[in-house]
């Protein structure tokens, strides 16, 4: 798999120094991905391309960026992207969110659905964590999911953390950080030094490799989205775009969830904060009306 390839080129810039590779980093990162590469991530840069210069077989990142300006070579652009993305994530995370789900949010989507169906889109899922934290909760309290139609949605641009969130191997450390022993010990198996989710959660998602500025996965609307800790990256457009995009996956009665740092204020006239759920945002009572006058008038 590959990366969407980006509509710019390298950015231009001079590799003499690492502050000029820095920008050639940077503008990469945000021509594939749309994220700005803050303060606090460019500092760890060097750390975090250092997997690459080892593969690569070169000195620094000077050298780095030398050779992604003289060659065209889209597997060397994904690795440096991939490197550069954060994946940081955890079982749980949150915890007083997973409880909101758990006990509010989704018997309310329960109670609103009819056709017994639930959906599910964890946009920017990382490397698995949010969304076999949810598969666990629903496997928990399968019972009163019985003859339910379960579909859970979960993508990332990043290639590698879609690799290992497909595969459902995680370090000990990893299942240390938010995941209860009795939830490991039920759902977990032992892989050598690791732990193996098991096939029956695996197969309860749908993990692709997507990108929210051209997104080709998700398809109709979803009860509950999750975007949480993504926008925050992005500069206030890019925002909104997503925003728009999770309203046309959305509908009357869905719950989206940002992260604790993020808001729709400002960014969306399709989303207001939700009067049931705190931390929630629901769709605006006018917004589909609106939505569906726009389509219409684009026809």
């Amino acid at each position: 798999m590959a990366l969407p390839p980006s509509a710019h080129p390298i950015p231009s810039g001079s590799p003499s120094s690492s502050r000029g590779a820095a920008r050639i980093f940077s503008g990469l990162l945000e021509a594939r991905t749309g994220q700005i590469l803050s303060e606090s991530r460019a500092w760890r840069m060097e750390t975090a391309l250092k997997p690459v210069l080892r593969a690569q077989g070169l000195p620094d990142m000077d050298a780095l960026a030398s050779r992604l300006m003289t060659r065209k070579d889209a597997a060397l652009e994904n690795d440096v992207v991939n490197a550069l993305l954060n994946n940081e994530s955890s079982f749980f995370r949150d915890l007083q969110i997973f409880d909101m789900i758990h006990r509010h949010i989704l018997p309310h989507i329960q109670a609103q659905r009819s056709d017994r169906t639930l959906r599910i889109w964890s946009a920017g899922c990382s490397t698995g964590q949010e969304v076999y934290s949810l598969a666990i909760q629903l496997c928990n309290d399968m019972a009163r999911w019985r003859g339910w139609r379960i579909e859970i949605l979960a993508t990332d641009i990043s290639t590698a953390a879609i690799a290992q969130a497909k595969a459902g191997i995680f370090t000990q450390m990893d299942v240390q950080r938010g995941l209860p022993v009795g939830d490991l010990l039920k759902w977990f198996e032992p892989s050598g030094d690791d732990w193996c989710a098991n096939g029956a959660l695996r197969q309860m998602i749908d993990f692709r490799t997507d990108n929210l500025f051209d997104a080709r996965a998700p398809m109709g609307e979803y009860d509950l989205l999750l975007c949480r800790n993504v926008l925050l990256y992005f500069t206030p457009e890019r925002r909104q775009s997503v925003l728009r995009l999770l309203a046309r996956h959305s509908h009357a009665g869905s719950v989206l969830l940002l992260g604790a740092g993020e808001t729709v204020i400002g960014h969306s006239d399709d989303f207001v904060p939700h009067a049931d759920f705190r931390g929630g945002y629901g769709r605006r009572a006018d917004a589909t009306a609106r939505q569906d006058g726009a389509m219409r008038r684009a026809l």
